[in-house]
């Protein structure tokens, strides 16, 4: 273990670490040493995320340990690309547990030792009571269960069926081990919880066919936590009524205790975390796999464009709580801007493209224009844009009859191009449908990088690019996957889903220099809002770059923070 630093040099910011700080005074414990736990059934989202960050980074703090165990005890839904995929977000999250990769099948042997102590101390039983008739006889929060007739086989018949359950004699489903406390308990937990289950197939993805008996995760997790010597067992809210089943296995074997404490999950907005829902929208088609941009999963975000850093930012601000709360997914986007605007280069790109012609600029002339590539980084330097007669705006930044306070272009009106000169707008083409296929404009020589000698203002700034040098790209703009702020709060939550969470753009232009782009290298592209190159994209062999919308420009959750920062001064003022 790490030497610990003075318990009063970290300074408490919730209850867990106050309780950290307070067991390190009273000398109950003199290291922190924790665990993530994650079943290797699916992809981490969002919402482990959250965990991982109190379970890493309260470990940072203390100078202790984090392990990576996975809960690998049911064969049915676990894959290792699972295993791989978890280990590779965590990585990216930026966090590390270093040579202390475990799983819970590394103690298969010692949890079959452990559940054969509980029934040689008559403190478990083999039932072959039905699945069925095991819920049934639970009972319910008003009535108590009622008690298998299978509960009192001597400890002899009992240590005979567990063993020949072992060794693969009864099919699945024929008989479990069960722990005998109490069915009559107003903790349902307690009501004779199930410890193992019998799986023949399929083979476990790391022991075959080794083992076709496996331990439920309420008996297998505190004993781990034990033999790993874990000191926090950082568990979320769902857990709090299963404490004191993990404390009464711990107790009964007479095993190190470790202390578990819950916090509250995290919930958000126009989101889902259950993995089976997750895992329906893959298996119908309505998104694009685990890593779809839409998905909450920590893939989608890091293919979308999210970083570490705004997701690590994200988990510090909600904090740590012990009551269920609805966090506005607006926060996270919010993370993600003021982390990007500090990072992402700017360029210009046109997604829905116009021409626009400047009538009166030399047919061969091509200048360059000098573009700043971050004004929140000096040290990002600057970049040339090439500018010529012929170039491509965006078709909103052209209305032939501007509806009030329109200030970009119409016929007689003047605008800035960035990094270039004012032009103003003269006239307009149309097709044969009656469209506008380009729009014509003259410029003034003297207003070279977008300022007016004479000082007359210009009210709209518009990016373009040269219509000679620009590259096509496809842009996918991507927004919520719900229309509704809690999709499961009807029968069916993908009756919610946004038709128009998806809209690929496959004539955009953008500059040059996007050209070499790789997957995840992230930009903002002027006026637009932060993108990030999608892996899909083929400039090596000769197809289109691909683009994600990470996050627009705008930012909701600014607005709320003010208003409710405007609010704050309101009510003080009338004090």
């Amino acid at each position: 273990m790490a030497d610990m630093p003075v318990a009063e040099t970290v300074k408490p910011t919730d209850f867990i670490r106050e309780a950290v700080v307070e067991d390190l005074k009273s000398g109950s414990t003199t290291t922190v040493h924790t665990r993530f736990p994650p079943e290797p059934n699916g992809y981490l989202h969002i919402g482990h995320a959250k965990a991982i960050c109190i379970d890493f980074g309260i470990a940072q703090e203390f100078g202790g340990k984090c392990n990576l165990r996975f809960d690998d005890t049911n064969p049915i839904k676990e894959d290792v690309e699972y295993v791989d995929a978890i280990k590779e977000d965590i990585r990216w999250l930026g966090f590390d547990w270093e040579d202390r990769e475990f799983y819970a099948s590394d103690y298969f042997e010692q949890l079959y030792e452990f559940a054969v102590r509980l029934i040689e101390k008559g403190k478990a039983y083999v039932d072959d009571q039905t699945a069925e008739e095991v819920s049934r006889n639970r009972g319910t929060l008003t009535e108590p269960g009622v008690e298998s007739p299978f509960r009192e086989r001597s400890v002899e018949e009992n240590l005979d069926l567990f063993e020949r359950m072992r060794q693969g004699e009864f099919r699945d489903g024929a008989r479990v081990l069960r722990a005998k406390i109490d069915m009559a308990s107003g903790n349902i937990n307690l009501r004779d919880p199930v410890m193992y289950r019998i799986i023949h197939e399929p083979p476990h993805h790391r022991t075959g066919k080794t083992w076709c008996i496996y331990p439920m995760y309420d008996f297998a997790h505190g004993q781990c936590d034990s033999v790993e010597g874990i000191t926090y067992s950082l568990c979320s809210l769902e857990y709090e009524d299963h404490r004191p089943l993990y404390d009464w296995f711990l107790k009964e074997l007479g095993i190190f205790a470790p202390r578990q404490i819950e916090f509250a999950r995290l919930n958000m907005n126009y989101t889902v975390m259950s993995k089976r829902k997750l895992l329906r929208l893959v298996q119908e088609g309505v998104v694009r796999g685990w890593n779809d941009p839409r998905m909450p999963t920590l893939g989608g975000l890091r293919r979308r464009g999210y970083t570490p850093e705004s997701i690590r930012d994200f988990a510090g601000r909600i904090g740590v709580a012990k009551t269920d709360s609805v966090v506005d997914v607006a926060l996270l986007e919010h993370c993600l801007r003021e982390d990007l605007n500090k990072r992402a280069p700017r360029r210009m790109g046109v997604l829905r493209p116009l021409k626009l012609v400047i009538d009166n600029y030399p047919d061969d002339r091509v200048e360059e224009m000098d573009a700043v590539n971050n004004p929140e980084d000096p040290g990002a330097g600057a970049r040339k844009v090439p500018f010529s007669k012929v170039l491509y705006v965006e078709q909103e930044d052209f209305q032939e009859v501007p509806p009030p306070k329109y200030y970009r272009l119409f016929p007689g009106n003047e605008v800035r191009l960035r990094y270039a000169y004012l032009v103003k707008c003269t006239d307009a083409v149309k097709n044969d449908r009656g469209e506008v296929a380009e729009v014509h404009a003259t410029y003034d020589p003297a207003t070279r990088g977008g300022d007016a000698p004479d000082g007359r203002k210009i009210k709209s700034t518009l990016h373009w690019v040269s219509a000679a040098h620009a590259i096509s790209a496809q842009v996918r703009l991507y927004d919520r996957l719900f229309s509704r702020p809690d999709p499961e709060a009807g029968e069916d939550f993908t009756a919610c889903v946004n038709p128009d969470s998806l809209t690929v753009l496959d004539e955009c232009r953008v500059e040059g220099s996007l050209a070499g782009t790789r997957p995840g290298d992230r930009f903002q592209f002027e006026r637009q809002g932060y993108f990030c190159t999608d892996p899909d994209s083929t400039p090596p062999s000769g197809g289109k770059p691909v683009f994600n919308l990470t996050v627009a420009l705008k930012d909701a959750w600014a607005k709320i923070e003010q208003a409710q920062i405007s609010k704050s001064k309101g009510s003080n003022s009338k004090l």
